[in-house]
């Protein structure tokens, strides 16, 4: 199944059957304290700084996230989405709890975003269908519901199916919908990682369609997390993930290292250019 997503003109294809594509983390407000205060300012310069930096370390897609507390990201991130889209023709994932800040970024953003996030929540179904659907965006369908989040990885499979059938039935394409199997804290859930993982398996298998996640979330709260963060991705590749959310600084020669022993880079040309590109650095 491909998932096509567009900047300006930059067209990138996520695929099953395809490489890994990066989802780059970097803009989020989240532990990032000067990024707070520059938005604060509505001085964009440091966002514009991260965004290339993670261009430069082979993001596929940009994830723009202005959230934190006391902010108006409904005038926000419609701000943020201009200021990028001036500057880089990368494709965006538009990252709020809040769908009128996601509906305010469609309204100014240029080509096909990807939304971060729909879940099974049918208030959230209801308000971020329609405006995927009116402005041509592929979303993410997160795998909880109404009743929480469930630790049966067949449940978690039955909540994408739902998600994929409402979206469908909204007017959205069955290949625009991304799903994220909800990766946990493995310090507070010693199953938690092989929960999600099963239901990588279980979507790639049965639906087919392509997956994302928070690659980091696994490691919370436990030292050497790069280490726990490498482990999890190679296998979540193995199972069927196919465009983690992630900093493309740390994981770029992991992806291409799985891309080629999948045997998804003929002659290993992707990664030695990586490897090439590493050097002059």
């Amino acid at each position: 199944m491909r998932t096509t997503l567009k900047g300006k003109t930059k067209e990138v294809i996520i695929d099953t059957e395809g490489p890994v594509i990066i989802i780059g983390e970097c803009i989020n407000p989240t532990r990032r304290k000067k990024l707070v205060a520059t938005l604060e300012a509505h001085d964009f310069s440091y966002m514009l700084e991260l965004a290339e930096s993670q261009i430069s370390a082979l993001a596929d897609v940009l994830d723009v996230n202005v959230g934190y507390p006391g902010v108006d990201d409904e005038v926000l991130l419609p701000q943020a989405v201009k200021a990028l889209q001036e500057r880089f023709d990368i494709p965006l994932c538009l990252d709020s709890p809040n769908p009128r800040a996601i509906e305010a970024a469609l309204k100014v953003a240029e080509g096909k975003c990807l939304i971060n996030s729909v879940n099974a929540e049918e208030a959230s179904l209801q308000r971020l269908l329609p405006v995927a659907r009116e402005y041509g965006a592929a979303i993410i369908g997160l795998v909880l519901d109404d009743d929480g989040i469930t630790h049966d990885p067949e449940k978690r499979l039955r909540i994408a199916e739902k998600i994929i059938d409402r979206a469908v039935r909204a007017g959205i394409k069955e290949e625009d919908v991304i799903i994220d199997p909800l990766a946990m804290a493995v310090s507070a859930d010693p199953d938690a990682c092989r929960v999600t993982l099963e239901t990588i398996r279980l979507v790639h298998d049965r639906l087919g369609h392509n997956i994302t996640q928070g690659a980091s979330n696994i490691s919370f709260g436990l030292p050497d997390r790069e280490n726990i963060n490498n482990a999890y991705m190679a296998m979540s590749i193995m199972y069927g993930l196919t465009c983690p959310i992630a900093n493309p600084e740390k994981i770029t020669g992991l992806v291409r290292a799985a891309d080629l022993v999948l045997a998804r880079d003929d002659y290993a040309i992707r990664y030695i250019e990586h490897y090439q590109s590493n050097l002059k650095h």
